[in-house]
């Protein structure tokens, strides 16, 4: 337990001891008090009253206890949190702020799953950066590897349009990307137009409204930050408790947060519920503007049955966060991936 944590004990535990001690050494009064010079007369103190102040003592002096007895365990509970998985932040302490700000790269950093249990945290601006921090380095990994995909599918985009012929791995690579997509083989605009990246503040907004901002059951039992839903067996889910009678359906599970942020993703560049927003993101791309997130969050209606009020609420996340802001974050260029437990 931490000084701080000690002292504030201490502290409450004396005031205990006092309010014993009021009570037990409050005399026992044997007449009225008399009267001198303009002094107001003390008012008479009767032996029930005596007790019933005694009483109310005691009584105060137990409520305290009992309070000084709970924030300790409470103070216990979180230290063996921190002792049994490391602190709180999972060794996320870089400077979202900066981040932010535009003068510093995001850390390499993977999370097998979210750190300690957030719905600990009582601190909101305190859970949310907790929160942020730990899916921010994810999505610009995904996003990342999308980027250099893209500038292979340019490359060889080039290639043929100068008649060159491609070597027999870059033909197998178009072809398992083409079945990815469900695209024709060989139409290397038709892949463009859904390998894109998502942006930050987008991807940031769903997962925090999909996984109450990280303290959902779905999150904390299967890594599932995005609400994804399967029907098939071979993958793995978990049920809903309010599952109505007959459906069959089960929210995703991934071993790591990285195969979430990676199936959304993908969802939303395959699956045909969301043309409108890859349309409306390749009309960014031929109009040379910044693929937008709050934009594109009128094109995700159909991602939630709440319609029109669920885009409401990813563009309050993103406009009360300032996440548009993130949408420009860079990785650290310095090495690989480093892995958190």
């Amino acid at each position: 337990m931490k000084t701080f944590h000690w002292c504030s004990l201490g502290a409450a535990s004396s005031m205990v001891v006092v309010l014993f001690g009021v009570a037990w050494l409050m005399p026992t009064p044997s007449g009225t008090s008399v009267a001198r010079a303009s002094f107001p007369t003390k008012a008479y103190v009767s032996e029930s009253q005596r007790r019933d102040a005694v009483r109310a003592a005691r009584a105060v002096a137990r409520a305290a206890l009992a309070r000084t007895s709970e924030l300790a365990a409470q103070t216990d509970e979180l230290a063996d949190m921190e002792t049994a998985s490391g602190p709180l932040d999972g060794g996320l302490d870089y400077d979202l702020d900066a981040v932010f700000q535009g003068d510093v790269s995001v850390p390499r950093l993977s999370l097998v799953s979210l750190p300690g249990d957030l719905r600990a945290i009582r601190e909101t601006s305190q859970r949310k950066t907790l929160f942020f921090k730990s899916v921010l380095p994810l999505v610009l990994q995904v996003n990342e590897q999308i980027v250099e995909d893209r500038q292979r599918l340019w490359d060889l985009h080039a290639q043929l349009k100068t008649g060159s012929k491609l070597v027999a791995l870059d033909r197998l690579w178009l072809a398992v990307m083409a079945e990815r997509y469900g695209t024709k083989r060989g139409d290397i605009e038709a892949v463009l137009d859904r390998h894109d990246v998502v942006p930050p503040s987008l991807a940031l907004a769903q997962a925090a409204t999909e996984s109450a901002w990280g303290t959902s059951r779905f999150v904390r039992e299967g890594n599932a930050m995005f609400g994804e839903w399967t029907f098939t067996k071979k993958q793995k889910g978990i049920v809903p408790k309010e599952r109505l009678t007959g459906k069959s359906h089960r929210v995703r599970a991934f071993d790591t947060l990285y195969e979430s942020v990676l199936s959304y993703v993908t969802n939303l560049n395959k699956h045909n519920a969301y043309k409108e927003y890859r349309a409306m993101r390749s009309q960014m791309r031929i109009n040379g503007q910044a693929v937008d997130g709050m934009v594109l969050a009128g094109a995700l209606h159909r991602y939630s049955e709440r319609g029109a009020a669920y885009v409401s609420e990813l563009r309050s996340i993103i406009s009360g966060n300032d996440l548009d802001l993130l949408d420009t974050a860079q990785l650290s260029s310095d090495g690989k991936f480093e892995p958190l437990s």
